[in-house]
This record gives C-alpha cells, structure tokens and sequence, in this order.
C-alpha cells in the first residue's frame, strides 16, 4: 500500500474531509512519505522531509527523495514548496516537471544538506522549478 496522508493519519482527522483540517491545513507528519508524481502520473519519488525556515515559520522546502532502492542510491532534491500542489483525488503530490528532467535538477548528498540562506544554490533551485525567489 502507497503511503499518503491517510494512511499516515494517527487521528483521524482526515477521515472525514468534510469536518477535518485538510486539505488547506495538514499535520507535516502525514505529508511525510507522500507519493510525488508530474501531471502525466509518472513516479518521481517521495517527500523525505519538510525544512522549516524557523525565522519565519514557512517551509523553505520538501526534501524529495528520487531513485535507488529501498533508500540505498537515492537522489535528494530541495523542492520549494510553491512547486508542490496537494492531489486530493489521488493523495499525493503534483510536481510539474518531467521525470527526465529531474534527473538535471539540483540535488544533494543526504549527508551534505545545503541551506536556504546560500542565495546562489537557493535562485537555481527556484530558477529551475520556475518558483519565485525573494531572496530573502
């Protein structure tokens, strides 16, 4: 079984999307382990991890996680989070880039973490996903 924020949902307050919080406001911990798929429903990894800009509460970016097997030869790619949209019909996120295309996005090593505030890496990573960058 796939993983997604239902599953992922110890609370239950995503059983009744009619009553509960989502999808305008999610628990980070059910996001995690999301599916990512282009709009043409190809695979392109999972979400790893969310990185909060804590000055500012907002996420910076998700961390997806492409390739390997079972964790070992995964690529890591910093995502901004305005390139990410919430597919409630199928549970999972839309990034649109072709999968191919990923292949050339910047990526890291999951034991060199880059950061947000490196303006250079930051505007490529916007540049790429065709996100805004405020440079802030």
């Amino acid at each position: 079984m796939k993983a997604n924020y239902v599953t992922r949902d110890n609370f239950g307050m995503y059983a009744n999307s009619a009553s509960g919080p989502g999808p305008a406001l999610m628990g980070a911990d059910t996001l995690l382990g999301n599916d990512v798929c282009n709009k043409d429903g190809e695979d392109l990894g999972d979400i790893k991890e969310f990185m909060i800009d804590m000055a500012s509460g907002k996420i910076a970016y998700a961390v997806l996680s492409f390739g390997g097997l079972l964790g070992m030869g995964d690529k890591l790619f910093a995502v901004p989070w305005a390139a990410l949209t919430l597919d409630t019909a199928n549970k999972r996120f839309t990034l649109n880039v072709l999968k191919d295309a990923l292949k050339d996005a910047p990526g890291f090593d999951k034991d060199r973490w880059p950061s947000m505030s490196d303006r250079t890496w930051a505007s490529g990573v916007h540049r790429f996903y065709g996100t805004p960058y405020s440079g802030e």
